[in-house]
């Protein structure tokens, strides 16, 4: 078991800008106007709900977007970010409900913006995605046991997304996407024996315990055999 200091350097690399900070990002970077802002939740990245007002003569786009600071460790990898943006674009092209990126002022998917003016001030790839509305997986919890049909769709969707992106997404950087180390990736399973003390004595922590276990034991000595499945590889795309 780990302490708690395993994760300090995550916790270190997120960003923490505010509210007005993240308003006046919107509006230099990428030249709209914020009428309405709130954060949303995220693991290592800073995302903010963000509402614009569009004056007469304006382009047209979308009324709601996230605005997504990427963490300041995955800002260094650029390459990285644009597989990733890209594959939202490729899919959004497919039909899929996924985000896409609103450009900068200077034509751009993304750009890379420092917190201050001090030569050790860290710097941030900033983005702005078109909003999904929707309920998350994990607000409907209750309702997955007594509807079955919740995890087929979502197996279902989750296999025509590999699908889609094995047979036809094609980019420069896709190799960068396969981390070896990336902690949510399912071949790493093995890696969440770090953070086990999270769950304290929680209820769940020895079936979670039996999870990991079973996975060294049965999944590891096989898992060459396994096809990387590129939907899994790119589930933290937001």
């Amino acid at each position: 078991m780990s302490s708690g200091s395993d994760c300090q350097p995550q916790t270190l690399s997120k960003p923490t800008f505010g509210e007005k900070e993240a308003t006046e990002l919107v509006d230099r970077v990428f030249g709209l106007k914020v009428s309405w802002i709130r954060p949303l939740p995220s693991y290592d990245d800073q995302n903010f709900h963000v509402r614009v007002s569009r004056s007469k003569g304006e382009a047209e786009g979308a009324d709601e977007y996230v605005l997504k600071i990427t963490n300041s460790e995955d800002s260094q990898e650029p390459d990285l970010i644009e597989a990733q943006t890209q594959a939202m674009v490729f899919l959004s092209a497919e039909g899929f409900p996924s985000a896409t990126p609103y450009l900068t002022k200077d034509g751009n998917i993304m750009s890379l913006e420092p917190r201050g003016s001090g030569p050790d001030n860290k710097k941030y790839m900033v983005r702005l995605l078109t909003y999904l509305p929707g309920t998350p997986v994990a607000k409907v919890a209750a309702k997955l046991a007594t509807n079955p049909q919740i995890f087929y769709e979502i197996g279902k969707l989750a296999a025509s997304l590999d699908k889609a992106l094995s047979e036809k997404f094609h980019h420069p950087s896709v190799k960068s996407l396969h981390r070896g180390q990336f902690i949510w990736n399912l071949a790493n399973v093995p890696l969440l024996d770090r953070y086990i003390y999270a769950l304290g004595q929680n209820q769940y922590r020895e079936v979670v315990e039996q999870v990991i276990e079973q996975f060294k034991e049965k999944i590891i000595p096989k898992l060459s055999s396994f096809r990387a499945c590129e939907y899994f590889i790119l589930n933290k795309l937001c």
